[in-house]
């Protein structure tokens, strides 16, 4: 049997098929490495989305209140005293001269007693005192007259001892001595005049003195009357009891309060809105305040110059009628609205991002199957809408939710 030779076998087709295996390796890897990750998948139910509008934007800012009456008259006690009868009890309608409650103290008795005692007293002092210094400018008067008529006889007796001596008849001594007397007399008659003025000006100085003497002690007993009449404590106003924290036979000190009234139909809105927004806050904007049982329109009367804990005061006067239910210490919901922006972009507010600042909102993309990041330039912000300065457009379907957990993703896939 012959062997017949066979030709060597060609290795060139193994190495082209293991060629084509390597760069179809190499191909692969490298097109797995370009391919994006997957899309995180998101549930539409969970999601908040809003549509981009173009028009009138409303800036208002919202915080809670309470309702308080515009007028609130404090009745504080004047003297010491013990509660011995409460007539009223919060809650009920009182007048202005309804006695709230009475108290009682013996020291005030005492010291009217005391003090009307001292006024009787100054009293007669005075009439005292005009009688006898009456009768000492009469007694002066008496001099004074005594003292003219013996002036004027003096007088008289000088001019005929002057015309005697003339004739001869009379001699110069006699005329000397007539002259002199009829001085004497001029002399005594001045005195005894300044010292009537003199005793005239001391009766009115007196008599002024005691009679303020007299009026001041008046005044005392006014006073010590007022604080009798005060053991009786009136309302002072027409309105209801609002506050009344005491009971019968407990013991008041001065100053301390004892009652509250209240108007309840003249009621206001004391607001809390955050530092952070009332920055714009001025005295006349719009407001309405929600009672839970209607909305009531208004205006803010003051803002308070300074913060506290993190929240500005803001007075707000309600207008028109009240809702039923509405009274003092209600807890209110208010919006006041800062101004009103023409012809801008505005959606809702997101749950992230700060107003005037760029984020990322995610905007859905027609067929509402995918969301894709893009930044957004935001503006002046409102309660519940912002203005998009950038970014977006009219007809634009963003997500407002909060998306921090796919920060690192820049799509996502809605289901």
């Amino acid at each position: 049997m012959v062997d017949i030779p066979r030709a060597p076998r060609s290795h060139r087709r193994r190495y082209v098929l293991i060629g084509a295996g390597i760069l179809l390796v190499v191909l692969a890897t490298v097109a797995l490495t370009r391919l994006q990750p997957a899309a995180p998948t998101v549930e539409r139910a969970t999601l908040w989305l809003d549509t981009v509008r173009q028009g009138t934007m409303v800036r208002d800012v919202r915080g809670p209140g309470t309702l308080v009456p515009e007028q609130i008259r404090w009745i504080s006690a004047l003297t010491p005293g013990r509660v011995e009868k409460i007539n009223y009890l919060p809650g009920q309608p009182v007048k202005a001269a309804t006695v709230l409650l009475e108290l009682s103290n013996p020291d005030v008795e005492l010291q009217l007693l005391s003090s009307e005692q001292e006024l009787s007293s100054s009293e007669a002092q005075l009439v005292n005192l005009k009688a006898m210094l009456g009768s000492g400018v009469l007694t002066q008067e008496g001099t004074v007259a005594s003292m003219k008529s013996q002036a004027a006889d003096a007088e008289r007796q000088a001019r005929v001892a002057n015309g005697l001596a003339e004739k001869g008849l009379a001699a110069q001594n006699e005329v000397a001595r007539a002259r002199d007397l009829a001085e004497e007399m001029r002399t005594r008659l001045g005195i005894e005049q300044d010292r009537l003025n003199i005793l005239r000006g001391a009766m009115d100085g007196q008599l002024t003195a005691q009679k303020a003497q007299v009026e001041r002690l008046r005044a005392v007993v006014s006073f010590r009357r007022t604080e009798r009449e005060a053991m009786a404590i009136a309302a002072g106003a027409d309105g209801v009891l609002q506050e009344l924290p005491l009971q019968v036979g407990q013991w008041v000190t001065p100053g301390i309060t004892l009652a509250k009234v209240v108007q309840p139909g003249r009621l206001k809105a004391v607001l809390r809105i955050p530092e952070t927004q009332a920055r714009d806050l001025v005295v006349g904007q719009r407001a309405s305040i929600d009672t839970r049982n209607g909305l009531v329109a208004g205006h803010v009367t003051r803002v308070d110059p300074a913060a506290e804990n993190g929240t500005v005061g803001v007075d707000v006067a309600l207008e028109g009628q009240l809702p039923r239910g509405a009274r003092p210490d209600l807890s209110v919901d208010g919006t006041i609205e800062i101004e009103r922006l023409r012809n801008v972009l505005y959606v809702g507010r997101p749950a992230y991002g700060q107003p005037e600042s760029t984020v990322g909102l995610f905007r859905v993309t027609p067929d509402g199957g995918r969301a894709l990041r893009a930044p957004v330039r935001l503006g002046r912000a409102s309660v519940n809408t912002v203005e998009v300065l950038a970014g977006l457009r009219k007809g634009d379907v963003v997500i407002l939710s909060d998306m921090s957990q796919w920060d690192a993703a820049d799509r996502v896939r809605i289901r």
